[in-house]
Formats: structure tokens, C-alpha cells, sequence
């Protein structure tokens, strides 16, 4: 396994074995609050990641015992004037773009408080594996702000929108239990067990084809929202970017063989 920091805050460890990365949010003594400086290094660690043509999975996780993310640094925020916000606005907004935009599968492991941006930080990704400790919410309004780091897209796009509306106005935390109902979570797993099951989760994703996987989600990404027909008009074309890739030869061939394939990854 080789380590790579971004910043003081941020933790980037590449799994040798399975082409899984995990970016290790790693601010402790902050119950990983998001200040200027760690959004700037989350940006820049998925914008590493996104390159790097070996990685096929991504998982989120927390060097915190307590807690994935608590949301925005708002002792920091206090110190700001409204220049110093509309300055920091484009540099927060990239940290959780950066996670949203992963080319490859991304998966969050969450326990303890997934809180404002540490939720919307989860939402970000594609997979939800919550722990029994998981405590979720969006409490934005509460302090005379709204979701600014995609949660009002992304959480009515999980839970519907009657839910997602109830969940951002009232501010209120949803426990693990009730997240896994509602389709806030999508695997809960036993307290302590939630990077465990979200590396094993990635682990099985990335024996898949690396061509395929950045294809599927590209048109998974691209068709929502969407009409059918113009979703299907989506779906053709990345179809169309991998029909003839090496990927699918080899798929093709490992499948007749009857062996495990060796991708190669074009």
C-alpha cells in the first residue's frame, strides 16, 4: 500500500493489490470539519485520482473514531467578511464537485455524524455503506444557510423529492436505521464494519473492466434526469465508446476461455 498527503488534511492511500484508492478525510481534531485549506486538498486529491488510469474505485472514509464529516468549518466561517465568503464560495464547491465528478465508482463509508457538507460529501458518491453509529442530516437552515455542496440535487434524487424537502427544511438528524429505509443508505453494516464492507464493496467493483466501469457511470451520471429516449440516446453512446475497446475483446475471450480476464484497461 503507498500513502500520498494533500495538504495536512487529507490522506490518499492506494491499495497495491485490486486498483482501489481510499481518500482518507483526516482532519481528527475537527471531527473533520471542512476548512478552506481541506476542501482545497480534497480537490485536489480527486483530481489526482481521476487521472490516474489504475485506480478503478474509490472509497471516502475517516480517520475519525466519532464522526465521517461534520460539514462546513463554521468556527472558520465566523472569522469571514462577505468578500471572504464569495472568495472561499468556489473553492468549496470544488471539493465536493471533485468527489461528484470521480470517473470511476466512489464509495463512502460512514459512521458517527455525516453532518451539511459531510453528508453531502457521502451524497457525492455513488454508494452508501453506513455503519450502525451513522447519524445523517442536511441542518443547513438552521444556521440561515441552505445545502450549498449539492445536497439539494443529490438527496431528492435518493430519497424522493416529498422526503428530501422534509428532511432539509426541518433539519433534522436521521439515524442509521431509518437511513437505510429511506434509500439515504445503501448498505448497513455492523457498528465498526463500515470500511471493511465498503473496500470489500470496491474491491469486487474493480475486477470489472476499467473501460466499463468509467463508461457505465459516465452514462449513469449523464442520463438522469433525463426522458427515456434521450436516455437511451445516452446509454448508446457510451456503449458505443466501449464496444470496440480491448476491454471488451478480452471480456469476450476471458468468458469463452472460462478464465479470470486480464484487463487492459483501453
Amino acid at each position: 500500500m503507498s500513502e500520498e498527503r494533500f495538504g495536512e488534511f487529507v490522506l490518499v492511500r492506494r491499495h497495491e493489490r485490486g486498483h482501489v484508492a481510499e481518500l482518507v478525510l483526516d482532519r481528527p481534531k475537527a471531527m473533520n470539519a471542512v476548512s478552506t485549506e481541506m476542501a482545497r486538498s480534497i480537490a485536489g486529491a480527486c483530481a489526482a485520482l481521476g487521472e490516474d488510469r489504475d485506480v478503478r474505485a474509490v472509497v471516502l472514509t475517516s480517520s475519525h473514531e466519532r464522526a465521517f464529516c461534520v460539514g462546513a468549518d463554521l468556527k472558520e466561517r465566523n472569522s469571514f467578511s462577505d468578500a471572504d465568503l464569495v472568495r472561499q464560495r468556489p473553492v468549496a464547491r470544488a471539493a465536493y464537485t471533485g468527489v461528484l465528478q470521480l470517473p470511476v465508482p466512489a464509495i463512502a463509508a460512514v459512521h458517527g455524524f455525516a453532518l451539511g457538507g459531510g453528508c453531502e460529501l457521502a451524497l457525492s458518491c455513488d454508494v452508501i455503506v453506513a455503519d450502525r453509529t451513522a447519524v445523517m442530516g442536511l441542518p443547513e437552515v438552521s444556521v440561515g444557510v441552505i445545502p450549498g455542496g449539492g445536497g439539494t440535487q443529490l438527496l431528492p434524487r435518493r430519497v424522493g423529492s416529498a422526503r428530501a424537502a422534509e428532511l432539509i427544511f426541518t433539519a433534522r438528524r436521521v439515524e442509521a436505521g431509518e437511513a437505510r429505509e429511506i434509500g439515504l443508505v445503501d448498505e448497513l453494516v455492523e457498528e465498526g464494519r463500515d470500511r471493511e464492507a465498503a473496500l470489500a464493496m470496491a474491491a469486487r467493483i474493480a475486477g470489472n473492466s476499467p473501460v466499463g466501469l468509467r463508461a457505465a457511470k459516465r452514462a449513469l451520471r449523464l442520463g438522469q434526469g433525463l426522458d427515456l429516449p434521450a436516455g437511451l440516446e445516452v446509454e448508446d453512446a457510451a456503449w458505443r465508446s466501449v464496444a470496440f475497446s480491448g476491454d471488451r475483446a478480452e471480456g469476450v475471450a476471458a468468458f469463452n476461455e472460462k478464465r479470470r480476464p486480464e484487463w487492459p484497461g483501453e
